[in-house]
Protein backbone atom coordinates (compact mmCIF):
# COMPACT_ATOMS: atom_id res chain seq x y z
CA UNK A 1 0.00 0.00 0.00
CA UNK A 2 2.89 2.44 1.24
CA UNK A 3 4.62 1.53 -2.37
CA UNK A 4 1.18 2.11 -4.70
CA UNK A 5 0.96 5.75 -2.86
CA UNK A 6 4.67 6.43 -3.13
CA UNK A 7 4.25 5.71 -7.10
CA UNK A 8 1.21 7.69 -7.22
CA UNK A 9 3.08 10.93 -5.72
CA UNK A 10 5.96 10.58 -8.44
CA UNK A 11 3.64 10.30 -11.23
CA UNK A 12 1.57 13.12 -9.95
CA UNK A 13 4.43 15.27 -9.34
CA UNK A 14 6.58 14.30 -12.01
CA UNK A 15 6.65 17.42 -13.68
CA UNK A 16 7.91 19.14 -10.83
CA UNK A 17 10.37 17.14 -9.39
CA UNK A 18 12.17 16.69 -13.40
CA UNK A 19 11.97 20.84 -13.26
CA UNK A 20 14.11 20.82 -9.58
CA UNK A 21 16.12 18.39 -11.42
CA UNK A 22 16.54 20.53 -14.09
CA UNK A 23 17.65 23.36 -11.94
CA UNK A 24 20.35 21.53 -10.39
CA UNK A 25 21.05 19.94 -13.44
CA UNK A 26 21.83 23.38 -15.23
CA UNK A 27 23.97 24.26 -11.87
CA UNK A 28 25.95 21.46 -12.25
CA UNK A 29 26.35 21.60 -16.39
CA UNK A 30 27.33 25.08 -16.21
CA UNK A 31 29.82 24.65 -13.23
CA UNK A 32 31.27 21.72 -15.36
CA UNK A 33 31.91 23.25 -18.61
CA UNK A 34 33.17 26.05 -17.12
CA UNK A 35 35.33 24.47 -15.08
CA UNK A 36 36.45 22.20 -18.31
CA UNK A 37 38.55 24.73 -19.93
CA UNK A 38 40.82 27.82 -18.36
CA UNK A 39 39.91 30.07 -21.41
CA UNK A 40 36.59 32.20 -20.82
CA UNK A 41 33.30 30.73 -22.90
CA UNK A 42 32.67 32.80 -26.10
CA UNK A 43 29.51 34.87 -26.74
CA UNK A 44 28.82 32.45 -29.52
CA UNK A 45 29.82 29.32 -27.62
CA UNK A 46 27.39 30.56 -25.02
CA UNK A 47 24.71 31.03 -27.53
CA UNK A 48 24.83 27.28 -28.56
CA UNK A 49 24.20 25.92 -25.02
CA UNK A 50 21.27 28.51 -24.41
CA UNK A 51 19.74 27.48 -27.66
CA UNK A 52 17.67 25.21 -26.04
CA UNK A 53 16.44 27.24 -22.98
CA UNK A 54 16.13 30.38 -25.35
CA UNK A 55 13.20 27.75 -27.42
CA UNK A 56 11.76 27.30 -24.57
CA UNK A 57 11.58 30.84 -23.28
CA UNK A 58 10.49 31.78 -26.38
CA UNK A 59 7.33 28.90 -26.34
CA UNK A 60 6.24 30.75 -22.53
CA UNK A 61 6.16 34.94 -24.04
CA UNK A 62 4.71 33.66 -26.82
CA UNK A 63 1.53 32.77 -24.57
CA UNK A 64 1.91 35.53 -22.22
CA UNK A 65 -0.14 38.33 -24.69
CA UNK A 66 -3.44 35.97 -25.57
CA UNK A 67 -3.86 34.83 -22.29
CA UNK A 68 -3.70 37.74 -20.71
CA UNK A 69 -5.86 39.14 -22.87
CA UNK A 70 -8.57 36.26 -22.99
CA UNK A 71 -8.04 35.63 -19.05
CA UNK A 72 -9.05 38.64 -18.18
CA UNK A 73 -11.89 39.84 -20.74
CA UNK A 74 -13.79 35.82 -19.64
CA UNK A 75 -12.93 35.76 -16.10
CA UNK A 76 -14.34 39.69 -15.85
CA UNK A 77 -17.04 38.93 -18.46
CA UNK A 78 -18.60 35.94 -16.29
CA UNK A 79 -19.20 38.18 -12.56
CA UNK A 80 -21.39 40.97 -12.64
CA UNK A 81 -20.07 44.34 -12.00
CA UNK A 82 -20.24 44.43 -8.14
CA UNK A 83 -18.00 41.40 -7.54
CA UNK A 84 -15.57 42.02 -10.02
CA UNK A 85 -14.80 45.20 -8.47
CA UNK A 86 -14.65 43.70 -4.69
CA UNK A 87 -12.52 40.83 -6.02
CA UNK A 88 -10.32 43.56 -7.82
CA UNK A 89 -10.02 45.91 -4.80
CA UNK A 90 -9.32 42.87 -2.20
CA UNK A 91 -6.36 41.56 -4.91
CA UNK A 92 -5.04 45.34 -4.91
CA UNK A 93 -5.17 45.48 -1.32
CA UNK A 94 -3.32 42.68 -0.83
CA UNK A 95 -0.98 43.40 -2.92
CA UNK A 96 -0.12 46.93 -2.15
CA UNK A 97 0.11 45.66 1.39
CA UNK A 98 2.39 42.89 1.13
CA UNK A 99 4.69 45.53 -0.97
CA UNK A 100 4.83 48.12 1.88
CA UNK A 101 5.66 45.49 4.01
CA UNK A 102 8.69 44.27 1.83
CA UNK A 103 9.33 48.25 1.54
CA UNK A 104 10.01 48.08 5.15
CA UNK A 105 11.43 45.09 5.78
CA UNK A 106 14.27 46.01 3.20
CA UNK A 107 14.93 49.25 5.07
CA UNK A 108 14.57 47.88 8.34
CA UNK A 109 17.56 44.91 7.13
CA UNK A 110 19.98 47.52 5.44
CA UNK A 111 19.86 49.63 8.41
CA UNK A 112 20.56 47.32 10.27
CA UNK A 113 23.27 45.12 8.80
CA UNK A 114 24.82 48.07 7.28
CA UNK A 115 26.27 46.83 3.70
CA UNK A 116 27.66 49.74 2.72
CA UNK A 117 30.20 50.50 5.12
CA UNK A 118 34.05 49.42 4.22
CA UNK A 119 36.40 50.32 1.28
CA UNK A 120 34.21 51.57 -1.45
CA UNK A 121 36.80 51.82 -4.22
CA UNK A 122 36.83 48.18 -4.01
CA UNK A 123 33.37 47.77 -5.68
CA UNK A 124 34.03 47.92 -9.36
CA UNK A 125 31.38 49.25 -11.51
CA UNK A 126 29.53 47.53 -14.85
CA UNK A 127 26.80 47.69 -17.00
CA UNK A 128 25.71 51.03 -18.34
CA UNK A 129 23.03 53.30 -16.06
CA UNK A 130 19.93 55.00 -17.22
CA UNK A 131 18.94 58.61 -17.64
CA UNK A 132 15.46 59.59 -16.19
CA UNK A 133 14.00 61.37 -13.28
CA UNK A 134 11.33 60.20 -11.16
CA UNK A 135 8.54 62.72 -12.40
CA UNK A 136 8.78 61.10 -15.91
CA UNK A 137 9.26 57.53 -14.68
CA UNK A 138 5.61 58.01 -12.72
CA UNK A 139 4.32 59.91 -15.92
CA UNK A 140 5.30 57.37 -17.97
CA UNK A 141 3.52 54.26 -15.62
CA UNK A 142 0.04 56.69 -16.23
CA UNK A 143 0.45 57.23 -20.06
CA UNK A 144 1.17 52.93 -20.50
CA UNK A 145 -2.17 52.53 -18.98
CA UNK A 146 -3.64 54.68 -21.67
CA UNK A 147 -2.00 53.66 -25.12
CA UNK A 148 -3.14 55.31 -28.13
CA UNK A 149 -3.26 52.49 -30.15
CA UNK A 150 -4.24 48.50 -28.28
CA UNK A 151 -2.13 46.69 -31.45
CA UNK A 152 0.68 49.00 -30.91
CA UNK A 153 0.75 48.06 -26.89
CA UNK A 154 1.12 44.69 -28.35
CA UNK A 155 4.94 44.95 -29.71
CA UNK A 156 6.06 48.62 -27.78
CA UNK A 157 5.43 50.70 -24.82
CA UNK A 158 6.35 54.58 -24.75
CA UNK A 159 9.24 55.73 -22.34
CA UNK A 160 10.53 58.96 -21.76
CA UNK A 161 13.74 60.02 -23.16
CA UNK A 162 16.13 62.89 -22.23
CA UNK A 163 18.97 64.27 -24.37
CA UNK A 164 21.74 66.18 -23.07
CA UNK A 165 22.00 69.66 -24.31
CA UNK A 166 24.60 70.31 -26.35
CA UNK A 167 27.36 72.53 -24.88
CA UNK A 168 29.06 74.77 -27.30
CA UNK A 169 33.25 74.43 -27.59
CA UNK A 170 35.34 76.45 -25.75
CA UNK A 171 36.64 79.48 -27.63
CA UNK A 172 40.42 79.22 -28.92
CA UNK A 173 42.84 80.11 -26.07
CA UNK A 174 44.72 84.00 -26.68
CA UNK A 175 45.52 86.70 -25.18
CA UNK A 176 42.08 88.53 -24.07
CA UNK A 177 41.10 85.30 -22.85
CA UNK A 178 44.10 84.20 -20.74
CA UNK A 179 43.20 87.60 -18.58
CA UNK A 180 41.29 85.24 -16.13
CA UNK A 181 43.44 82.14 -16.56
CA UNK A 182 44.95 80.52 -14.11
CA UNK A 183 49.27 80.56 -14.11
CA UNK A 184 51.25 77.59 -13.03
CA UNK A 185 54.82 77.68 -11.51
CA UNK A 186 55.90 76.97 -15.35
CA UNK A 187 54.14 79.89 -16.85
CA UNK A 188 51.78 78.05 -18.38
CA UNK A 189 48.16 78.93 -18.36
CA UNK A 190 45.01 76.97 -17.44
CA UNK A 191 42.00 78.04 -18.67
CA UNK A 192 38.93 78.73 -16.45
CA UNK A 193 36.93 75.28 -16.11
CA UNK A 194 33.80 75.61 -18.33
CA UNK A 195 30.29 75.48 -15.96
CA UNK A 196 28.85 72.00 -15.29
CA UNK A 197 26.17 70.94 -17.71
CA UNK A 198 22.64 71.58 -16.30
CA UNK A 199 21.10 68.67 -14.11
CA UNK A 200 18.57 66.32 -16.00
CA UNK A 201 15.53 68.27 -15.19
CA UNK A 202 17.14 70.95 -17.98
CA UNK A 203 17.84 67.99 -20.65
CA UNK A 204 15.57 68.03 -23.61
CA UNK A 205 12.74 65.88 -23.52
CA UNK A 206 12.00 63.05 -26.45
CA UNK A 207 10.09 60.12 -26.23
CA UNK A 208 10.44 57.03 -28.04
CA UNK A 209 8.46 53.29 -28.46
CA UNK A 210 10.75 50.50 -26.55
CA UNK A 211 9.95 46.99 -28.14
CA UNK A 212 8.11 44.82 -25.70
CA UNK A 213 4.28 44.32 -24.63
CA UNK A 214 2.68 47.18 -22.98
CA UNK A 215 1.37 44.64 -20.39
CA UNK A 216 -0.34 47.98 -18.22
CA UNK A 217 -2.03 49.09 -20.89
CA UNK A 218 -3.38 45.76 -21.70
CA UNK A 219 -4.43 44.65 -18.79
CA UNK A 220 -6.28 47.65 -18.30
CA UNK A 221 -8.14 47.89 -21.53
CA UNK A 222 -8.59 43.93 -20.85
CA UNK A 223 -10.43 44.77 -17.68
CA UNK A 224 -12.31 47.38 -19.40
CA UNK A 225 -13.66 45.57 -22.32
CA UNK A 226 -14.25 42.59 -19.51
CA UNK A 227 -16.80 44.54 -17.36
CA UNK A 228 -17.85 45.67 -20.52
CA UNK A 229 -19.24 42.74 -22.38
CA UNK A 230 -20.33 41.74 -18.85
CA UNK A 231 -22.77 44.86 -18.38
CA UNK A 232 -24.36 44.21 -22.33
CA UNK A 233 -25.40 41.19 -21.24
CA UNK A 234 -26.59 38.43 -24.03
CA UNK A 235 -25.55 41.05 -26.65
CA UNK A 236 -22.04 40.58 -25.19
CA UNK A 237 -22.41 36.86 -25.01
CA UNK A 238 -20.59 35.96 -28.57
CA UNK A 239 -17.73 38.22 -28.21
CA UNK A 240 -17.04 36.59 -24.37
CA UNK A 241 -17.90 32.95 -25.62
CA UNK A 242 -15.07 33.54 -28.50
CA UNK A 243 -12.84 35.31 -25.33
CA UNK A 244 -13.11 32.33 -22.54
CA UNK A 245 -12.71 29.68 -25.50
CA UNK A 246 -9.27 31.52 -26.31
CA UNK A 247 -8.65 31.59 -22.90
CA UNK A 248 -9.05 27.68 -22.53
CA UNK A 249 -6.80 26.89 -25.53
CA UNK A 250 -4.17 28.91 -23.78
CA UNK A 251 -4.29 27.23 -20.85
CA UNK A 252 -4.36 23.59 -23.26
CA UNK A 253 -1.44 24.94 -24.46
CA UNK A 254 0.34 25.79 -21.71
CA UNK A 255 -0.08 22.45 -20.19
CA UNK A 256 1.81 20.95 -23.54
CA UNK A 257 4.70 23.89 -23.39
CA UNK A 258 5.15 23.29 -19.65
CA UNK A 259 6.52 19.76 -20.47
CA UNK A 260 9.62 21.04 -21.55
CA UNK A 261 10.75 23.05 -18.60
CA UNK A 262 12.98 20.82 -17.29
CA UNK A 263 15.09 20.35 -20.08
CA UNK A 264 14.66 24.48 -21.13
CA UNK A 265 15.27 25.25 -17.33
CA UNK A 266 18.75 23.35 -16.85
CA UNK A 267 20.19 24.78 -20.21
CA UNK A 268 18.88 28.38 -19.27
CA UNK A 269 20.70 28.53 -16.20
CA UNK A 270 23.96 26.54 -17.31
CA UNK A 271 24.46 29.39 -20.04
CA UNK A 272 23.60 32.47 -17.23
CA UNK A 273 26.71 30.24 -15.44
CA UNK A 274 29.46 30.43 -18.37
CA UNK A 275 28.24 33.83 -18.77
CA UNK A 276 29.13 35.24 -15.32
CA UNK A 277 32.27 36.72 -14.55
CA UNK A 278 34.42 35.20 -11.42
CA UNK A 279 32.15 34.74 -8.64
CA UNK A 280 34.26 34.92 -6.29
CA UNK A 281 35.36 38.31 -7.23
CA UNK A 282 31.38 39.72 -6.84
CA UNK A 283 31.08 37.88 -3.24
CA UNK A 284 34.28 39.65 -2.35
CA UNK A 285 32.69 43.05 -3.51
CA UNK A 286 29.21 42.65 -2.86
CA UNK A 287 28.68 39.62 -0.34
CA UNK A 288 27.37 41.85 2.67
CA UNK A 289 24.67 43.83 -0.56
CA UNK A 290 23.89 40.45 -1.42
CA UNK A 291 23.13 38.80 2.08
CA UNK A 292 21.01 41.59 2.88
CA UNK A 293 18.55 41.23 -0.32
CA UNK A 294 19.25 37.51 0.13
CA UNK A 295 17.65 37.31 3.70
CA UNK A 296 15.01 39.55 3.21
CA UNK A 297 13.59 38.13 0.25
CA UNK A 298 13.48 34.97 2.01
CA UNK A 299 12.36 36.14 4.91
CA UNK A 300 9.24 38.36 3.24
CA UNK A 301 8.64 34.85 0.69
CA UNK A 302 8.68 32.26 3.68
CA UNK A 303 7.60 34.16 6.33
CA UNK A 304 6.02 37.38 6.40
CA UNK A 305 3.57 35.87 3.30
CA UNK A 306 2.70 32.84 5.10
CA UNK A 307 1.86 34.69 8.22
CA UNK A 308 -0.63 36.67 6.37
CA UNK A 309 -1.77 34.15 4.65
CA UNK A 310 -2.79 32.06 7.76
CA UNK A 311 -4.40 35.02 9.20
CA UNK A 312 -7.08 35.53 6.34
CA UNK A 313 -7.48 31.89 5.44
CA UNK A 314 -7.09 30.32 9.42
CA UNK A 315 -5.18 27.61 6.46
CA UNK A 316 -1.40 26.61 6.80
CA UNK A 317 0.29 26.99 3.35
CA UNK A 318 2.80 24.62 3.02
CA UNK A 319 0.84 22.43 1.34
CA UNK A 320 -0.29 25.24 -1.22
CA UNK A 321 3.40 26.40 -1.90
CA UNK A 322 4.60 22.96 -2.17
CA UNK A 323 2.44 22.53 -5.25
CA UNK A 324 3.46 25.85 -6.72
CA UNK A 325 7.13 24.47 -6.90
CA UNK A 326 7.15 23.95 -10.30
CA UNK A 327 6.15 27.57 -11.03
CA UNK A 328 8.47 28.63 -8.41
CA UNK A 329 11.29 26.43 -10.70
CA UNK A 330 10.07 28.14 -13.95
CA UNK A 331 10.35 31.68 -11.99
CA UNK A 332 13.69 30.95 -11.35
CA UNK A 333 15.02 30.09 -14.90
CA UNK A 334 12.90 32.61 -16.32
CA UNK A 335 13.72 35.83 -14.49
CA UNK A 336 10.36 36.71 -15.64
CA UNK A 337 6.88 37.25 -14.01
CA UNK A 338 5.05 37.04 -16.96
CA UNK A 339 7.00 34.50 -18.56
CA UNK A 340 5.93 32.20 -15.61
CA UNK A 341 2.30 33.25 -15.58
CA UNK A 342 0.55 30.60 -17.88
CA UNK A 343 2.30 27.98 -15.47
CA UNK A 344 1.22 29.60 -12.31
CA UNK A 345 -2.53 29.56 -13.73
CA UNK A 346 -1.93 26.36 -14.89
CA UNK A 347 -1.01 25.05 -10.75
CA UNK A 348 -3.61 27.62 -9.27
CA UNK A 349 -6.62 25.54 -10.95
CA UNK A 350 -5.12 22.25 -11.22
CA UNK A 351 -3.17 21.63 -8.05
CA UNK A 352 -4.42 23.86 -5.44
CA UNK A 353 -8.37 24.68 -6.66
CA UNK A 354 -8.51 28.31 -7.20
CA UNK A 355 -11.42 29.14 -8.76
CA UNK A 356 -10.37 30.09 -12.36
CA UNK A 357 -12.63 33.32 -12.47
CA UNK A 358 -10.03 34.48 -9.25
CA UNK A 359 -6.96 32.69 -10.62
CA UNK A 360 -7.80 34.46 -14.45
CA UNK A 361 -8.34 37.81 -12.99
CA UNK A 362 -5.85 38.34 -10.14
CA UNK A 363 -2.73 36.64 -12.10
CA UNK A 364 -2.12 38.88 -14.67
CA UNK A 365 -2.77 41.83 -12.58
CA UNK A 366 -0.58 40.52 -9.89
CA UNK A 367 2.32 39.90 -12.76
CA UNK A 368 1.92 43.42 -13.57
CA UNK A 369 1.73 45.25 -10.21
CA UNK A 370 2.77 43.31 -7.58
CA UNK A 371 6.33 43.33 -7.21
CA UNK A 372 7.50 42.57 -3.69
CA UNK A 373 10.89 41.65 -4.26
CA UNK A 374 11.39 44.00 -6.66
CA UNK A 375 10.24 46.51 -4.24
CA UNK A 376 12.80 45.11 -1.26
CA UNK A 377 15.43 44.83 -3.48
CA UNK A 378 15.14 48.73 -4.87
CA UNK A 379 14.99 50.09 -0.89
CA UNK A 380 18.07 47.94 0.07
CA UNK A 381 19.99 49.19 -3.50
CA UNK A 382 19.18 52.67 -2.48
CA UNK A 383 20.40 52.76 0.95
CA UNK A 384 23.59 51.10 0.43
CA UNK A 385 24.90 52.67 -2.53
CA UNK A 386 24.32 55.68 0.10
CA UNK A 387 26.25 53.82 2.05
CA UNK A 388 28.92 53.28 -0.28
CA UNK A 389 29.35 57.39 -1.34
CA UNK A 390 28.97 58.18 2.93
CA UNK A 391 25.89 60.25 2.01
CA UNK A 392 23.90 60.25 5.33
CA UNK A 393 20.20 59.74 4.49
CA UNK A 394 17.43 61.77 6.97
CA UNK A 395 14.35 59.96 8.20
CA UNK A 396 12.55 62.12 5.77
CA UNK A 397 14.65 60.80 3.30
CA UNK A 398 14.10 57.02 4.28
CA UNK A 399 10.70 57.71 4.24
CA UNK A 400 10.60 58.82 0.48
CA UNK A 401 12.63 55.57 -0.30
CA UNK A 402 10.13 53.44 0.67
CA UNK A 403 7.45 55.43 -0.62
CA UNK A 404 9.38 55.75 -4.29
CA UNK A 405 10.29 51.96 -4.26
CA UNK A 406 6.86 50.94 -3.41
CA UNK A 407 5.92 52.63 -6.81
CA UNK A 408 8.70 51.77 -9.16
CA UNK A 409 7.70 48.13 -8.05
CA UNK A 410 4.63 48.74 -9.60
CA UNK A 411 5.83 50.58 -12.83
CA UNK A 412 8.72 47.55 -12.81
CA UNK A 413 7.60 45.39 -16.02
CA UNK A 414 7.44 41.68 -15.52
CA UNK A 415 10.59 41.23 -17.63
CA UNK A 416 14.38 40.12 -16.45
CA UNK A 417 16.01 42.92 -14.99
CA UNK A 418 13.38 45.21 -15.44
CA UNK A 419 14.37 46.71 -12.02
CA UNK A 420 17.55 48.39 -12.68
CA UNK A 421 15.39 50.77 -14.96
CA UNK A 422 13.09 51.82 -12.51
CA UNK A 423 15.89 51.44 -9.92
CA UNK A 424 17.02 55.18 -11.02
CA UNK A 425 13.92 56.39 -10.27
CA UNK A 426 14.68 55.64 -6.18
CA UNK A 427 17.92 57.57 -6.65
CA UNK A 428 16.87 60.53 -8.39
CA UNK A 429 14.72 60.84 -5.52
CA UNK A 430 17.37 60.84 -2.72
CA UNK A 431 19.44 62.97 -5.01
CA UNK A 432 22.46 60.12 -5.98
CA UNK A 433 23.46 60.01 -9.32
CA UNK A 434 21.95 57.74 -11.84
CA UNK A 435 25.57 56.17 -13.03
CA UNK A 436 25.51 54.62 -9.40
CA UNK A 437 23.10 52.07 -10.52
CA UNK A 438 26.70 50.40 -12.16
CA UNK A 439 27.46 49.50 -8.80
CA UNK A 440 25.19 46.76 -8.23
CA UNK A 441 25.03 45.21 -11.57
CA UNK A 442 27.54 43.00 -11.12
CA UNK A 443 25.87 39.32 -10.32
CA UNK A 444 22.46 41.17 -10.56
CA UNK A 445 21.05 38.33 -12.53
CA UNK A 446 21.15 36.09 -9.67
CA UNK A 447 19.20 38.17 -7.62
CA UNK A 448 16.88 38.97 -10.14
CA UNK A 449 15.96 35.09 -10.13
CA UNK A 450 15.07 35.21 -6.53
CA UNK A 451 13.27 38.24 -6.91
CA UNK A 452 10.88 36.58 -9.61
CA UNK A 453 10.40 33.75 -7.46
CA UNK A 454 9.21 36.02 -4.66
CA UNK A 455 7.13 38.15 -6.98
CA UNK A 456 5.30 34.84 -8.26
CA UNK A 457 4.98 33.60 -4.74
CA UNK A 458 3.72 36.58 -3.30
CA UNK A 459 0.87 36.62 -6.12
CA UNK A 460 -0.24 32.66 -6.00
CA UNK A 461 -0.32 33.47 -2.35
CA UNK A 462 -2.54 36.41 -3.56
CA UNK A 463 -4.52 34.54 -5.53
CA UNK A 464 -5.40 31.55 -3.02
CA UNK A 465 -6.28 34.23 -0.33
CA UNK A 466 -8.77 36.33 -2.52
CA UNK A 467 -10.33 33.05 -3.80
CA UNK A 468 -11.05 32.30 -0.08
CA UNK A 469 -11.96 35.75 0.96
CA UNK A 470 -14.40 35.31 -2.52
CA UNK A 471 -15.69 31.60 -2.12
CA UNK A 472 -19.16 32.39 -0.59
CA UNK A 473 -20.07 34.97 -2.98
CA UNK A 474 -18.68 33.22 -5.93
CA UNK A 475 -20.98 30.56 -5.39
CA UNK A 476 -24.43 32.49 -5.29
CA UNK A 477 -23.23 34.34 -8.51
CA UNK A 478 -24.76 32.70 -12.05
CA UNK A 479 -21.61 32.23 -14.62
CA UNK A 480 -22.43 33.08 -17.45
CA UNK A 481 -19.70 31.48 -19.65
CA UNK A 482 -18.24 28.48 -18.31
CA UNK A 483 -14.67 28.25 -17.63
CA UNK A 484 -13.47 24.78 -17.76
CA UNK A 485 -10.41 23.50 -15.79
Amino acid sequence: MGREKVVKALKTNALTIFTILGVFGGVVLGISLRASREEKWTPREIMYVNFVGELFLRMLKSLILPLIVASLISAIGSLDLGLSGRIGARAVTYYMTTTVCAVVLGIFLVLTIHPGTGDSESIARAGQSYNGTTVDTLMDLIRKMFPPNIVHACIAHYRTVLKPPVIPPAPPINESSLAGAIVTEDGSAIEPTSPPPPNLHDWEISHEYAQGTNIMGLVVFSTVMGMTLGKMGHKGQPLLSFFTCVSQAMMIITGWVIWFSPVGVMFLIAAKILEMDSFGVIVGQLGMYYLTVMIGIFFHGFVVLPIIYVVFTRTLPFKFIGNMAQTLATAFSTASSSATLPVAIAALEEKNGVDPRVARFVMPIGATINMDGTALYEAVAAIFISQVRNVPLSLGSIIAVSITATAASIGAAGIPQAGLVTMVMVLDTVGLPAEDVTLILAGDWLLDRFRTMINVLGDSLGAGLVNHLSKRELEHVPVTVELEK
